[in-house]
């Protein structure tokens, strides 16, 4: 299969600290890979690298065929970004955000209302699309998020930990669009998490990332297998790294944009 995104080697230090320890794997073109580590694992470092908020200290990334340091327009050119933080304004409706949006991508002019509107029905959102996003669910906030960064059609859609907070009606929900999204225009899908059951039923593959390093790739039918038959994903998470994963589900707009900053700040 045709490899997507390309890492060597890819290393970042702060002062003394190694974050992220000389990495290297790849995604193929129309898969759905998971980032799976605990908080300060790594894993948000590493995406903002792939995505050029953050520059290397070394190593190499390459995202459909454009070097992240050497080439970063042309990479956020062919990327989606979907940030822990809460990425959209609650005082505007959700065509409002999706608007603004398209312009910050360079939407053209002509296409912009097609455009908006696509996303609004593919999400399943065109019914509350004039209403205020501080009124919306956990679930559709994230959904409008992943609906801002499609806009622009990317052949890349990187999500740092895309159900943190939600319920799981609303994480099926999410997760369902994106598998739409998927199958529908071949988009790559790359995402961190911390929950292993999210990991383990959506992905293709599992890189498992402990303390700044990676422990292992594979299926997680493969990672399952390295701890025992019978056993359960986390179960392999912890006989591979010997640490636990945690999750939480707050379901507001407020509780959610606290939790997805307590999670940005522990990595």
């Amino acid at each position: 299969m045709e490899p997507i995104i390309v890492v060597e080697n890819l290393t970042k230090y702060y002062g003394d600290l190694e974050a992220v320890d000389h990495i290297s794997f790849s995604v193929n073109k129309g898969e759905i890979f998971a980032l799976l580590g605990p908080n300060g694992a790594g894993k948000t470092t590493t995406i903002k690298m792939l995505i050029t908020l953050l520059k290397p200290t070394s190593g190499e990334g390459i995202i459909a065929g454009h070097n992240i340091v050497i080439h970063p327009a042309e990479v956020r050119r062919a990327i989606g970004y979907v940030p822990q933080l809460i990425s959209v304004d609650g005082t505007l409706t959700a065509y409002e955000n999706l608007m603004l949006m398209a312009r910050l991508y360079d939407v053209p002019a002509h296409e912009r209302k097609e455009r908006v509107e696509a996303a609004l029905s593919f999400l399943k959102l065109e019914n509350f699309a004039h209403s205020l996003v501080r009124t919306f669910s956990g679930g559709m906030i994230r959904k409008l998020e992943v609906g801002q960064a499609i806009l622009h059609r990317p052949q890349v859609l990187f999500l740092d930990e895309p159900t943190s907070g939600l319920d799981p009606v609303a994480k099926q929900d999410v997760w369902e669009n994106l598998m739409e999204l998927k199958n529908t225009y071949e988009t790559t899908v790359f995402f961190t998490t911390h929950n292993m059951e999210e990991a383990d039923e959506v992905s293709s593959r599992v890189a498992i990332m402990n303390r700044g390093r990676l422990a292992v790739i594979g299926t997680a039918e493969e990672l399952k297998e390295k701890a025992g038959q019978g056993k359960t994903l986390e179960e392999a998470f912890i006989f591979i790294t010997g640490d636990r994963l945690a999750d939480t589900t707050p379901a507001r707009f407020g509780d959610i944009r606290r939790q997805r900053q307590n999670e940005r700040k522990l990595g």
